[in-house]
């Protein structure tokens, strides 16, 4: 059929694209490209942020969510789609000041979710985003 999506990913629970596990700009690009509706924007603009203030990351996608990190393997952010917001992960978010809003099960670990009418705080991410960067990552 002409003009029909060839290969489009799965979208799973919440409309969290299914991307194969890989390093590099490819998979994060096609996470980005599968996310849905205005999910898609948040995800480029988080994206776009974090290139701004870590030109040298690495990238990869991990259980179906872009991870970025150091060349040492070792990652601190990460965001995914749920059914009403995006969700940014911060690996070791207690460290960051002021900590980012939600807590999470897992200790260090602090998140950030952005629903569709949110007005970005982009300097607060930013400052984060560089925080987070420079502290030790995590490995997985």
């Amino acid at each position: 059929m002409a003009g029909a999506k060839q290969n489009s990913p799965k979208l799973l629970s919440g409309g969290n694209p299914q991307i194969p596990k890989g390093d590099g700009r490819g998979p994060v690009e096609d996470y980005l490209a599968a996310m849905p509706d205005w999910k898609q924007g948040i995800g480029r603009r988080l994206d776009d942020l974090v290139l701004q203030e870590v030109p040298d990351v690495h990238q990869a996608v991990k259980w179906n969510q872009p991870f970025y990190g150091g060349p040492d393997g070792t990652w601190f952010l990460s965001f995914r789609c749920y059914t009403h917001y995006v969700q940014v992960t911060f690996l070791k978010g207690t460290s960051l000041d002021p900590m980012p809003p939600k807590a999470s099960k897992h200790a260090e670990v602090r998140y950030l979710d952005i629903h569709e009418d949110d007005e970005l705080d982009e300097a607060q991410l930013r400052r984060w985003i560089k925080q987070a960067s420079k502290l030790p990552g995590e490995k997985m």
